[in-house]
């Protein structure tokens, strides 16, 4: 007896544009509620640390940075302290972060123009930020977003994929990403919008593993499912606080649930 026909199931709707950007908003405002202490995780007290910190940070996690940069930062607090050093003893007291004799070249080079170029301060433009050596746009961003309050959205690693994971964007490239993400949020959320995904993708949403069954937007999520969707398991798999582990950073700002992370040398 031969079977009968297959019936497929029905192809989901597509989702309509109004309805992604009314989803892409309640995502932005439940991680608001989720992470309200999200924040820059590289420790700095300037805008020149943030800079040098955010170059160093290629490659390395921003733990790596901070363990880092206390030592570099005495040495060399300015700019033109930094442009006038030894590039080997740059590269030895940066050799942890990795890369250390490119990113040697990039920071020095970098202190030279601020001193040469802006009188020994970061300016305060994309413009200009994006000619200093090493400074490309995701950089630029986490400057001006954090040192001057101008906002930016920062395209790094976590947020291409979280963005692509929840269908805001099919683009690849970071500059075709930050334009279209740009359109569905006001200017004013942009920066904060760049650390609530970025902390959700470092916590929750890895690249491997997703922690889908401990997340709390899954019901917002078009790729729930490609995680581990038991909650016991999900749980074993979060990050930093939400794990129960320091963070990213020596110096935390106040109001971070979590500890701090302990310095070079005392264990991760």
């Amino acid at each position: 007896m031969s079977a009968g026909p297959a019936f497929a199931k029905p192809a989901a709707k597509p989702e309509s544009r109004l309805a992604m950007v009314r989803r892409a908003r309640k995502i932005n405002r439940e991680l608001a509620e989720v992470f309200p202490y999200a924040h820059p995780e590289l420790d700095f007290r300037n805008p020149f640390e943030l800079l040098v910190a955010t170059v160093l940070s290629a490659q390395t996690t921003d733990l790596r940075v901070n363990q880092t940069t206390p030592a570099l930062f005495a040495k060399y607090p300015t700019p033109e302290d930094l442009a006038a050093a030894v590039p080997e003893e740059v590269e030895e007291l940066i050799r942890p972060t990795g890369f250390f004799r490119a990113k040697t070249r990039s920071i020095m080079g970098l202190a030279a123009a601020l001193r040469d170029d802006f009188g020994g301060e970061v300016p305060g433009r994309l413009e200009d930020l994006v000619k200093l050596p090493g400074v490309g746009r995701k950089t630029a961003f986490v400057v001006l977003g954090n040192a001057f309050g101008v906002p930016g959205i920062t395209v790094d690693t976590h947020f291409m994929r979280l963005v692509r994971r929840w269908r805001w964007t099919e683009q690849e490239d970071p500059v075709k990403i930050e334009a279209e993400i740009a359109e569905i949020f006001p200017k004013s959320e942009w920066t904060m919008l760049s650390h609530r995904v970025i902390f959700h993708g470092r916590r929750i949403c890895h690249a491997r593993k997703p922690a889908c069954g401990a997340c709390p937007i899954t019901h917002l999520c078009p790729s729930y499912g490609e995680g581990e969707t038991d909650p016991e398991k999900a749980r074993k798999l979060l990050k930093y606080e939400m794990g129960g582990f320091p963070g990213q950073r020596l110096d935390p700002p106040p109001g971070y649930p979590g500890r701090p992370a302990p310095p070079l040398g005392a264990g991760d």
